[in-house]
């Protein structure tokens, strides 16, 4: 790999790293009153699913993507597990996640084993330019508000095409690059534009096509998520951070973030888009 990717990756783990993550989310659901012997997936609610509208985005796309009981799942960038969570609960997939910060691959898997979910989700360290499968692997590739951090997306498609089953389906929900530029920072997958690699719409649509997918539905969600965000950053304005949010493991700055984001999405400075490809039958 070469050596500013690999400085790059390098910027992104250090983004994301919380040392000792899965004893602070649980702490942290204690003094939220919660209990952590006995969680549920509506108490990991507010920070288990890092992307905009949550859960709801994830059940969107999955019905999209047509996930069905016994599918092989490849989630990339997986973070702490909550859209594999959601998918094997929801549908009985079997779900692999795959994320470059161990810290949350740790946490993943003490939450899935306290949801009793872990007989259907694995979770592992690793690159997703260089996943660890063999060829054909998977009924479906997935990835939500990952390829933000990711300069080669060629590779990235290509990787993920390479481990999809012939027939399968790639599902995607991503930030994109609006017509505004530049992007107000930090936001939430960079502090700096150094490990912000936003694609255009139409860079997407073709990176896909070159990789040998072929498109099969797009959903333009700017809008959807805009109010979604929009509520949320004028929550956090009018009450101040939630004990349990994605603060939790972004830090103090989590705030400018949100507004950030906001500001980003009115502005259109980014938009956001539901994807679903397939890879053709052998």
């Amino acid at each position: 790999m070469p050596s500013e990717a690999i400085q790059h990756q390098s910027q992104v783990q250090s983004h994301y790293t919380v040392t000792g993550l899965g004893q602070r989310i649980l702490d942290t659901l204690a003094q939220a009153g919660r209990d952590p012997s006995r969680l549920t997936a509506e108490d990991l609610a507010p920070i288990d699913e890092f992307h905009i509208r949550g859960r709801a985005a994830t059940l969107d796309l999955a019905r999209a993507a047509k996930i069905g009981r016994a599918m092989k799942v490849l989630d990339v960038g997986s973070g702490l597990g909550g859209p594999a969570r959601t998918l094997a609960s929801e549908y009985g997939c079997h779900v692999t996640g795959i994320d470059l910060t161990d810290e949350y691959c740790q946490a993943a898997r003490m939450l899935s084993d306290r949801l009793g979910l872990s007989h259907l989700l694995h979770f592992q360290q690793g690159n997703a330019l260089d996943l660890p499968f063999p060829a054909a692997s998977f009924d479906t590739v997935w990835t939500e508000h990952v390829a933000m951090n990711i300069s080669d997306k060629a590779r990235l498609y290509r990787e993920m095409f390479r481990v999809l089953k012939p027939g399968g389906t790639l599902a995607i929900y991503d930030v994109l690059r609006g017509r505004t530029v530049p992007v107000h920072f930090p936001v939430p997958w960079a502090r700096t534009p150094e490990t912000s690699f936003l694609a255009s719409p139409e860079e997407l649509r073709t990176g896909l096509t070159e990789a040998g997918f072929q498109v099969t539905d797009w959903v333009d969600s700017t809008e959807t998520g805009k109010a979604w965000f929009t509520a949320l950053a004028e929550r956090i304005q009018r009450l101040g951070m939630p004990l349990l949010s994605f603060a939790l493991f972004m830090g103090e700055d989590f705030a400018a973030m949100a507004q950030n984001q906001r500001r980003n999405l009115e502005e259109g400075r980014i938009v956001l888009a539901q994807v679903v490809a397939t890879k053709g039958e052998a």
